[in-house]
């Protein structure tokens, strides 16, 4: 059963990506990877939460766990995409925009989730004390 719920969470999570993608294609002209950025932060901020509030306290049946941390989140996020476009920068001797695109990426995403699982912590109904 976690298998098929992977997948499905994997279909979802690769749907939400495109779709993010192609909503932000527009944002910058000079064909910086917005979208990938906003999913790879956002999804850093969503699994840390996700893993400090939902798993780490057992609130959800684990194969429901498991299919969003892995299935959803994971295809959300692209990490395979980063590393292929931080690679045409650096071929295209754009050396400036790859370091900054990998800073913005791997410390955004570290804070983010961090972020997210100190969030998740948060007892629920405490969050705006």
């Amino acid at each position: 059963m976690v298998y098929l719920g992977v997948g499905l969470g994997g279909v979802v999570g690769s749907l939400l990506r495109y779709f993010v993608s192609v909503s932000t294609s527009n944002f910058l002209t000079n064909g910086f990877p917005v979208g990938t950025v906003i999913v790879n932060l956002a999804g850093s901020l969503f699994l840390g939460w996700f893993t400090s509030r939902i798993i780490g306290k057992n609130i959800l049946n684990p194969v429901l766990s498991t299919s969003i941390a892995t299935g959803l989140t994971g295809s959300f996020t692209t990490f395979s995409t980063f590393s292929m476009e931080t690679i045409v920068y650096i071929e295209d001797g754009r050396i400036g925009i790859a370091i900054f695109y990998v800073l913005v990426s791997a410390v955004g995403g570290l804070f983010l989730a961090a972020v997210g699982y100190r969030l998740g912590a948060v007892p629920f109904g405490e969050a705006g004390k």
